[in-house]
């Protein structure tokens, strides 16, 4: 059985990923970290300052990590220093932060690095790109995104990767966040923001031309579906050579 320990155990994420990991027949959870000690389905909590203490004792096959940007990367340089195999679902990390983790992963542990794990999302990008690449010159493009009201990070890292993937198709394009007051659209791509309420997470890119608005979305209704890919990308990047993989790796879309 693959170990598995989880990091933001006790989290909104952390929380379903541990319940799908105890469920599993062919994962063992062994064990969480969070900023402060519990329990959750049947298996210890530590506090994140004994990480490397916790590694150490328990041994876990892959971490899974769902925090924060600035404690995911001291997580993953623990992990690769171990020589643990990463899933990591943290989002909102600096161009500097990135580096980091390049450098602590490359040539050490196998790491799945994803914005999103949910597989219709991991689609919806794919589709992005294929209208980017196929739609004639002349269309405006908008990104929508919509999250909870706790959600910290804005835009979401879901959003962050269709930015990307649309400079990559489109060519580098100013990103306009939000609009107010007296405005003339231009060649940039509008990029808003809404939080609210208990929204798990909405997404959608409207391609705007004469006569005609292709939209794409996607709507995701419970985390569990965040959960399902996280752990399915645990049991994938075991035995993987080390390096950064994304989603789509995965799931054989690249």
């Amino acid at each position: 059985m693959i170990k598995v320990a989880v990091c933001g155990a006790l989290g909104r994420m952390g929380t379903a990923i541990g319940r799908l990991v105890s469920e599993s027949s062919d994962l063992d959870l062994v064990g969480g970290v969070d900023v402060k000690a519990g329990s959750f389905y049947g298996v210890p909590v530590v506090e994140a300052a004994r990480l490397d203490a916790f590694l150490e004792e328990t041994k876990p096959d892959v971490l899974i990590d769902f925090t924060i940007a600035n404690a995911s990367v001291g997580n993953i340089k623990a992990a690769a220093a171990h020589g643990v195999a990463l899933v990591v679902g943290t989002t909102g990390f600096s161009p500097e932060q990135r580096e980091e983790i390049r450098l602590a992963v490359e040539g050490h542990v196998p790491a799945v690095i994803s914005s999103n794990y949910s597989v219709g999302v991991n689609i919806f990008w794919t589709l992005i790109r294929e209208a980017a690449r196929r739609l004639p010159e002349g269309y405006d493009i908008e990104v929508t995104e919509a999250h909870h009201r706790y959600k910290k990070d804005a835009p979401s890292g879901t959003a962050k990767t269709i930015l990307e993937i649309l400079d990559e198709e489109v060519g580098p394009r100013t990103h306009l966040h939000g609009r107010q007051g007296m405005t003339e659209r231009g060649d940039e791509i509008g990029v808003h923001v809404i939080r609210g309420g208990d929204i798990v997470g909405d997404h959608a890119v409207l391609f705007a031309g004469n006569y005609e608005v292709l939209e794409l979305s996607h709507r995701a209704y419970d985390r569990a579906v965040f959960a399902s890919g996280a752990v399915r990308a645990a049991a994938w990047v075991i035995g993987r050579k080390p390096g950064v993989y994304g989603m789509a790796d995965v799931l054989n879309l690249s």
